[in-house]
């Protein structure tokens, strides 16, 4: 999914992953196993029995230093093999995106794409400088880079 020309700012790194487009969908998807790639994530678990279909809801549970958050998110692409996307608060709020696109690649591999756009500020984003959302869409890079490659690792292994 691409993000809309209106993103106040937006992120997104690719790699490939010598794995098929569904195990690595399997792993974007499975919310508690995020806490052991991304740098942020520390996981998350389905809303009132949600198992990842587009429409389902999680909570996902976040960590940067000593500061911890936990935000509801809907998931609205879910197809196994191509893609996973979610918007943190919904897509009524229609906030912070993430997405994970699956195509494939040469040689059997499988490119992963994960992406990051924020279109509405939430009140935590409002609040901060421009300088300090500079920095904050900058980390989320890096991060993204992180998560990219501990999936490789573990999808790889």
């Amino acid at each position: 999914m691409i993000p809309p020309s209106e993103a106040v700012a937006s992120q997104s790194a690719s790699i490939s992953i010598a794995s098929s487009p569904e195990a690595v969908f399997d792993l974007v998807s499975d919310l508690p196993r995020m806490g052991e790639w991304s740098p942020e994530s520390i996981g998350g678990e389905w809303i009132d029995g949600a198992t990842g279909k587009a429409g389902d809801w999680f909570r996902g549970h976040n960590r940067s230093g000593e500061f911890e958050w936990t935000r509801e998110s809907e998931v609205v692409v879910a197809e196994r093999g191509r893609e996973f996307t979610f918007v943190v608060g919904g897509k009524e709020a229609n906030r912070t995106w993430w997405s994970y696109e699956i195509e494939p690649g040469t040689d059997g591999e499988t490119v992963l794409t994960e992406r990051w756009w924020i279109v509405n500020l939430s009140p935590a984003l409002a609040d901060m400088t421009p300088q300090q959302l500079q920095a904050r869409v900058d980390i989320t890079l890096g991060s993204i880079q992180q998560t990219l490659a501990a999936i490789k690792a573990s999808a790889e292994a």
